[in-house]
């Protein structure tokens, strides 16, 4: 950052380092140089010390301009973030999105520069400013897609939360998807501070919880029966991500485990898949051999996974159709041919779903014929989450009707997103 001298010079430099560390990681896997599980690791690093180091420059760039946010001690407010997902856990693909929480932790206002500001002004120019600097496109590309939609109330909430208004809507309004989420939640940089630590204090009774809790079964269960509706509905085939077997399989049953019993064993409450797999067969959770699958799946597929987003730098989970790229994964995998490959993805995927339908079930197989009736209405209100006029139910109506019909939807629903909930139910659909 040393050559940084505005915001332009900063995204440039971004996106110069991404790329000339992308290669050598690629390089890297391609040839076998490392295991699959440091690549994961390499990738994840890589995107903390982008984000860390876009952060903090452009904090001191404000500071510069509006003054250091202070509490009314004068004590000065960092800009914590939270990685979620495969940032959080350490298990970054190649080109996937990043899901952050921004927040800091006491309100007050800034001090010694040119014009004042409140810290809640301050933290939210700082965070659209960072989220800039790492989405926008420009000649040289993009560093990450940003994803701040799973912060609280999502894109109708506030940017950046303080502290205290986290804690609110957690103990309050905490949904059971966004417990599922916090799972893997990670502070990035330097996390040792008593700001950091404050907040996973803060953050920890809301994921795990000192008593047993089977309910998280059905919640599972609930979101998986969503999802599968979701790529049905999109018609998603071949997707080793969302499919029967796939990844988001293997997620779901070590989340059970970390969910039921995560207060209580603290060896599950580790962000990343592959040693909380550890932490389970050293608890006998699962059999021994069961474990031994889930681990070779799940390394396989996330392989599979990191090669078919490095062709095009796309993020995509999808087998490819063409006998070109067909031919490139199947080298990739040190696999002899295509239908090789194939087998042993099937293989893979089928021991992935025995067990997860022995420990989670699913309740796709026998839907009642009301709720048969009922999944074109659910296609309505998840269409107008996303913004997509193409559902069967409102095809009889104009364009311009159907699209006034999901816009009232969609208000509807921010309106209940905004509201206190009771019983901590409801889910969300993870696709991407």
């Amino acid at each position: 950052m040393a050559g940084v001298c505005d915001d332009a010079s900063l995204m440039r430099e971004l996106r110069f380092f991404r790329r000339r560390i992308m290669v050598r990681i690629a390089w890297a896997q391609t040839l076998s140089l490392v295991d699959d599980e440091t690549i994961l690791q390499q990738l994840s690093h890589l995107a903390e010390t982008l984000i860390v180091g876009a952060r903090d420059w452009l904090y001191a760039a404000c500071c510069r301009e509006w003054g250091t946010p202070c509490n009314p001690q004068g004590v000065p407010q960092p800009l914590l973030i939270l990685g979620m997902g495969k940032l959080g856990g350490g298990e970054l693909n190649f080109s996937s999105d990043i899901d952050l929480i921004f927040a800091w932790p006491e309100h007050g206002e800034t001090r010694g520069g040119r014009r004042e500001l409140d810290n809640a002004q301050f933290f939210t120019r700082l965070g659209q400013r960072l989220i800039k600097a790492l989405d926008q496109p420009t000649m040289d590309g993009f560093v990450y897609r940003v994803d701040m939609r799973l912060r609280p109330f999502g894109d109708s909430g506030p940017l950046v939360l303080s502290f205290a208004a986290l804690e609110d809507y957690y103990q309050e309004q905490g949904r059971d998807w966004e417990r599922y989420a916090m799972v893997k939640a990670r502070l990035m940089g330097d996390n040792d501070d008593a700001w950091s630590r404050e907040l996973r204090a803060m953050l920890r009774p809301f994921v795990f919880r000192r008593y047993i809790d089977f309910s998280v079964i059905q919640s599972l269960r609930n979101m998986k029966g969503m999802i599968a509706r979701e790529v049905r509905r999109r018609g998603l085939k071949d997707n080793i991500k969302l499919g029967a077997g796939g990844i988001r399989e293997i997620e779901f049953i070590v989340q059970v485990f970390q969910l039921i019993r995560g207060g209580r064993e603290p060896s599950l409450q580790s962000r990343s898949l592959l040693p909380t797999l550890d932490a389970i067969a050293a608890l006998h959770l699962l059999p021994e051999n069961d474990v031994a699958q889930l681990r070779v799946a799940y390394l396989f597929l996330r392989r599979l996974e990191n090669l078919l987003q490095s062709i095009n730098d796309e993020q995509t989970q999808t087998l490819p159709a063409d006998d070109l790229n067909r031919a490139r994964l199947a080298w990739g995998m040190k696999a002899e041919n295509w239908p090789q490959l194939v087998g042993e993805l099937t293989d893979h995927m089928a021991n992935v779903r025995r067990v997860f339908n022995e420990l989670i079930g699913d309740d796709e197989a026998d839907t009642p014929q009301e709720e048969e009736r009922s999944e074109p209405w659910r296609e309505v209100w998840q269409d107008a989450l996303q913004e997509d006029d193409s559902t069967p139910v409102l095809a009889h109506l104009a364009d311009e009707d159907r699209r006034q019909v999901l816009t009232l939807i969609a208000d509807f629903r921010k309106e209940l997103d905004k509201r206190p909930i009771g019983p901590r139910a409801g889910g969300k659909c993870w696709t991407n």
